[in-house]
C-alpha cells in the first residue's frame, strides 16, 4: 500500500472538508459542521493560522487527516490539541490512523509542548482501544464544557 505523509496545504482544503463532513457522519452529527472551504483557508492558510494538519495521501486522493493547534496550559505551557484524526471508512485498520499519530506526537516533541491532549466519543471504541494500548491516560475526572455560536451571541457581559 504506496501511502504518503505530509503537511496539509491549501490545495487540499476542499478533501479535508469531506473527510471532516464523513466522520460527522460517522459520529451520527453530520448537520453540526457549519465550517465551510473559505473559513478553513483562512483559519488555515490565512495571516494568522490557527490550526495545522497533516494529510495521508493515496494516489493523489486524500484518505486521512489530522488537524491540531497549539494550545495553553496555565499549569504546565505549550501544548498541543489534537482535533481530529480522520480516515475514509474503506481504509481504516491499515495503521494510517497511527501513522498520522505519531506524526502530531513529533510535532508535539518539536514545539516542546509539556502535553497533548484530545477527545474521544465514549462509544468509539476501536480509537478508546487504540489509546489504551499506546497508554494515553483516559481522564474521566474532567467534564467537557462548551458554548456554541448561538450561546456566545446570546451570552450578556458587562458591557452589554
Amino acid at each position: 500500500m504506496d501511502i504518503t505523509y505530509r503537511k496539509a496545504e491549501k490545495k487540499d482544503i476542499k478533501s479535508m472538508l469531506s473527510l471532516i463532513k464523513e466522520l460527522a457522519l460517522y459520529e451520527k452529527a453530520p448537520q453540526e459542521v457549519t465550517n465551510n472551504e473559505e473559513a478553513m483557508l483562512e483559519d488555515g492558510f490565512g495571516v494568522n493560522p490557527i490550526f495545522e494538519a497533516f494529510i495521508a495521501e493515496q494516489k493523489n486522493t486524500i484518505i486521512g487527516l489530522a488537524l491540531f493547534y497549539i494550545s495553553y496550559s496555565t499549569w504546565k505551557g505549550r501544548a498541543l490539541y489534537l482535533e481530529d484524526i480522520i480516515v475514509t471508512e474503506k481504509m481504516r485498520r491499515y495503521g494510517i490512523g497511527k501513522k498520522l499519530f505519531d506524526l502530531v506526537v513529533q510535532k508535539a516533541k518539536e514545539i516542546n509542548a509539556k502535553r497533548m491532549h484530545w477527545q474521544v466519543l465514549e462509544w468509539n471504541t476501536p480509537a478508546i482501544n487504540f489509546y489504551e494500548k499506546i497508554g494515553a491516560d483516559l481522564d474521566s475526572e474532567w467534564i467537557n464544557c462548551k458554548l456554541t455560536e448561538q450561546q456566545i451571541t446570546n451570552y450578556k457581559t458587562e458591557r452589554d
